[in-house]
């Protein structure tokens, strides 16, 4: 037993040498932290343990930011390339691009981006931060069709736009429709990544 822990001791740590005692009363290997982290900061410098792994930590951490970052302008790119097609057919303001996303969302969701935020519970936060990844995914599949129809058919202004944005959306519609009949639950939800929640200042006058 006591050679068995060992030995996953060492594999954990790919042999590295961790200085380690062993509780015969409770039967327990006590670890070197210091050690530990040692192994695992790939420091060379004792009394500079705890600096290298603030600083490794920070190294990872940054990565992961820089990777979710690249996730995020990825799963944006379709919505700034569609709105690139939508300026060569003619549309021209961000009221009219605003109005044209806004037909996509409410033919797959049922909502306005802006009525989306406020099931949500969300002021200023990005909509597409606070949505799960079948949201998230919807918004991109409904963009993407609705670009790709745009590209085909080339509409002109923003009646006809509006038409095939629609139609993107419509697409989008059914599939979420499949998608909760397998599920049997709604997939539009009010979860979002909010540590807090906004209190009505009037509600909370009127309490009083």
């Amino acid at each position: 037993m006591k050679q068995d822990k060992m030995h996953l001791i060492n594999k954990i740590f790919n042999n590295e040498e961790i200085r380690t005692v062993w509780d015969k009363d409770e039967e327990k290997y006590y670890i070197s932290v210091v050690d530990v982290v040692g192994v695992l900061t790939k420091s060379t410098r004792p009394r500079k343990y705890w600096t290298d792994l603030k600083s490794k930590l920070k190294e990872e951490g940054n990565e992961v930011s820089e990777k979710i970052g690249q996730l995020k302008l990825k799963s944006q790119d379709g919505k700034y390339r569609l709105t690139d097609v939508w300026k060569d057919n003619g549309i021209d303001s961000n009221l009219e691009y605003a109005i044209l996303t806004n037909d996509i969302y409410k033919e797959w969701s049922g909502m306005t981006a802006k009525e989306y935020k406020q099931y949500k519970g969300l002021r200023k936060e990005s909509l597409r931060d606070n949505m799960s990844d079948i949201e998230i995914a919807l918004a991109d599949i409904g963009e993407l069709t609705a670009r790709e129809l745009a590209k085909k058919h080339k509409p002109i202004g923003l009646e006809e736009n509006s038409k095939i944005a629609k139609e993107g959306g419509q697409v989008v519609s059914n599939t979420r429709k499949d998608i909760e009949a397998r599920l049997g639950e709604s997939v539009v939800t009010k979860d979002n990544l909010l540590s807090y929640q906004y209190i009505d200042e009037f509600k909370q006058i009127e309490s009083k």
